[in-house]
């Protein structure tokens, strides 16, 4: 690379990093709750890349909580058991032998993540729902059929979230809560972050999915919809614009937002530096659902 080259690369790199500037202005100090889980985790190369970048987020004043799943990996640790993975309208059947395995298997993603954040230089801390009893839950009743132990978010307290944030932690949540009968659930990881993010009144809220967004016409990829309102979203859903895994994920980002969070985000966790794409561009990679207009 010649000399006039090497200034052109390092003025477009002062671009992005001048484009950047308002926005790490806007967010610095803000709680950032990140979502990741389901076919974004699935390599390992790219989990690094993710957790490098929620740690940058770190780096550059913001406050992040990374809430994560691990579905697949359960259903595999099941299978291994003895047993076949049962699901009810979408929902894990959860029953003692399977929640000790949900438990196990989370702990082990936690403790993975945990040591990937340390590796990108920052201090994590990995917790469960049942920790400090931070996440208090009621067993999930569905008509028909006993799920077994599965929860739904009752409350959440944010003490030892907000202590550890002080303390210059990044805390890595999994999705599992304490009942009224101190027994663990297994909660839907979609929903746990909602809680926390609600709990904390969060800036921002991003789901890391294998999906690009919300699109107008789900089979035309040219129609994904950059930002959309609160209305926007209640009216895709009223019209059954979106369907399958996408219609629970926007039904979370409507939740969130009438309970305090300020922005939900929906991305593509497979497409590399996405959140920091959607975050300090203009125009961003995924789906923006707001409050309020940014400036």
């Amino acid at each position: 690379m010649n000399q006039a080259e090497q200034i052109e690369q390092s003025k477009q790199k002062a671009e992005v990093l001048t484009e950047a500037l308002p926005y790490i202005r806007r967010f610095n100090n803000c709680y950032v709750v990140v979502k990741y889980g389901g076919s974004a985790m699935k390599d390992k190369e790219q989990q690094k890349s993710v957790i490098r970048d929620v740690a940058l987020l770190k780096l550059i004043g913001m406050k992040p909580i990374i809430v994560h799943g691990g579905g697949k990996e359960i259903s595999k640790w099941v299978r291994m058991s003895g047993k076949e993975p049962e699901f009810y309208h979408g929902l894990r059947v959860t029953d003692k032998d399977t929640m000790e395995v949900a438990e196990m298997v989370l702990f082990k993603v936690n403790q993975e993540l945990v040591a990937m954040m340390a590796e990108a230089g920052v201090k994590a801390v990995g917790l469960s729902g049942k920790d400090a009893e931070m996440i208090h839950v009621t067993k999930k009743e569905m008509p028909g059929k006993d799920l077994g132990y599965v929860g739904e978010v009752k409350s959440v307290d944010t003490e030892l979230l907000e202590a550890l944030i002080e303390d210059d932690f990044v805390p890595v949540i999994s999705p599992i809560g304490l009942g009224d009968d101190f027994e663990p659930y297994n909660i839907n990881a979609d929903d746990t972050a909602c809680a926390v993010a609600s709990a904390l009144n969060a800036e921002k809220l991003v789901f890391l999915t294998d999906i690009e967004g919300v699109f107008v016409d789900p089979e035309d990829k040219s129609t994904l919809i950059s930002e959309m309102d609160l209305a926007q979203a209640r009216e895709f859903i009223e019209k059954g614009v979106v369907g399958g895994g996408m219609l629970p994920k926007l039904q979370n980002c409507i939740e969130a937002i009438e309970k305090g969070v300020a922005r939900v985000h929906v991305l593509d966790g497979r497409v590399p530096h996405c959140l920091l794409l959607e975050f300090f561009t203009e125009k961003g990679v995924g789906t923006a659902i707001l409050k309020e207009p940014l400036f």
